[in-house]
């Protein structure tokens, strides 16, 4: 893949600050034709994408529509539908010093803003926060990862045939292209990657004091209390470490059990592992292989952090890496540092639920928390711990409800998107007071005879 050069990028961004200046992306009517042709091209591009999905992550087409065009359908429908609603003036309430104003919020799209993806959901990552910057009104540079290069060519070519790059355009490239990027000024920049790269994005874009939404990651605990339902836990579990090879930053990190069901939840583990892959991992179509082989030889290195319960087996030629129980893992092992992005569990246990809290408040804030037991103890310690988002009895479906907000705290990220939340993270609320010429107020003016009223009025 050719890397887009310095001058280019340069271009594209001017060209599309002019465009934005035009004021034609401001027009309601203009944003909901510009999010037919995106989902029409969406249809178009379906199968090519699908291919180039398989190519780089062997991630079949049920997976792919279920977790990444699927879902960006489902954001372009809700935007056509409520677009009008979200941009529509409103009007507040006016306390009775600011009478007789009336008081107003309009929400304005935030200008020329840039969206960087990553290879790990490389047409969701994109295209959804896509469809926040086009029902706003702004315009977009997008830049997906040089790491899964079919996708990154056919997401390219779709975007390149449905809109003029003055107004949406596609950046290609590897990390210089990153860096040359964020040389230049946007009125928002929205990201989705590691922590480490986050901090470099925001310190690139400091300089310009630009908005930022971070979508970032980090290790998410998931729980299982002595009162889980172990067979449903297990499959719900394996599903959601199993799902895009363990590559998704929601997925469960890590396993905390419970000192009186670990080995049975080992075992039932094992059991829907072999209900969701008969055959096995190996050849099954279904299971997404890891992205690169440097992914894949950290992920190997990980083995060495514990004792191997189940999996463990992998093939460096096709990156395959086998769902992986680690037992005996130390809080302070490297598997235990960094997120894993990959199918291995390492297993820690707990006798108390304030064990678990102690460890998870004394780590980074994580993107997700699951926990597996009874109701009224997880919001016991959802009431003592906090992450981006979180689970009861399930892991990952929360970002499949588009009505609430998704995003991180802390080191797992800042912003958030989805539905109506992506239309606000590239739109600016601004406050209107309106005042008429017909009454003028004369308490407001020196020298202030009627600042007892005043008080009394504000108490």
């Amino acid at each position: 893949m050719t890397n887009t050069s310095p001058e280019r990028i340069g271009a594209i961004v001017e060209a599309q600050r002019k465009y934005y200046a035009t004021g034609v992306t401001r027009s309601i009517e203009f944003r909901k034709q510009q999010l037919r042709l995106f989902r029409e091209a969406l249809h178009k591009w379906e199968k090519p994408l699908c291919d180039a999905l398989w190519a780089d992550l062997h991630k079949s087409s049920e997976e792919a529509y279920m977790t990444e065009l699927g879902l960006v359908y489902g954001e372009i429908s809700d935007a056509l539908k409520n677009v009008d609603k979200w941009a529509r003036r409103r009007m507040v309430r006016t306390p009775l010093t600011c009478m007789p104003s009336s008081s107003h919020i309009i929400r304005e799209p935030l200008g020329c803003t840039l969206i960087m993806s990553p290879w790990n959901y490389p047409v969701q990552l994109l295209l959804s926060p896509l469809v926040g910057a086009i029902s706003a009104g702004c315009t977009a540079v997008l830049k997906p990862s040089p790491y899964v290069p079919n996708v990154s060519e056919a997401l390219g070519g779709m975007i390149q045939e449905a809109f003029p790059e003055e107004y949406v355009a596609v950046v290609q490239g590897n990390r210089e292209v990153n860096t040359e990027l964020l040389k230049h000024r946007y009125d928002l920049v929205f990201f989705t990657g590691s922590p480490a790269l986050g901090k470099l994005v925001m310190e690139s874009q400091a300089r310009y004091l630009t908005p930022l939404v971070l979508e970032l990651g980090g290790k998410s605990p998931c729980i299982v209390d002595k009162d889980a339902d172990l067979a449903i836990a297990a499959r719900r579990i394996a599903w959601g470490k199993c799902l895009n090879g363990g590559q998704t930053c929601i997925a469960p990190d890590y396993l905390f059990l419970h000192e009186d069901i670990k080995d049975a939840f080992v075992e039932a583990f094992k059991k829907a592992l072999a209900e969701l892959y008969p055959s096995g991992t190996q050849e099954a179509r279904h299971y997404v292989h890891v992205v690169r082989d440097r992914a894949f030889e950290r992920l190997h290195g990980y083995l060495n952090d514990g004792t191997i319960l189940a999996g463990g087996h992998s093939d460096p030629a096709t990156r395959w890496f086998e769902p992986t129980l680690l037992d005996g893992v130390s809080p302070d092992a490297p598997v235990m540092q960094e997120e894993i992005f990959g199918p291995i569990f390492p297993i820690m246990t707990f006798r108390s639920r304030d064990e678990v809290v102690r460890f998870v408040n004394g780590r980074e804030k994580p993107l997700a928390f699951y926990y597996f037991g009874k109701t009224a103890d997880a919001w016991d310690i959802l009431g003592r711990t906090t992450s981006g988002g979180a689970c009861i009895n399930d892991v990952i479906m929360h970002i499949a409800n588009s009505h609430m907000p998704f995003g991180g705290v802390g080191n797992s990220g800042m912003g958030s998107y989805h539905s109506e939340r992506s239309f606000l993270a590239f739109s600016h609320e601004r406050s209107v007071l309106c005042t008429p010429t017909c009454i003028d107020l004369k308490f407001r003016y020196m020298p202030y005879k009627m600042i007892e009223l005043v008080k009394k009025m504000l108490k």
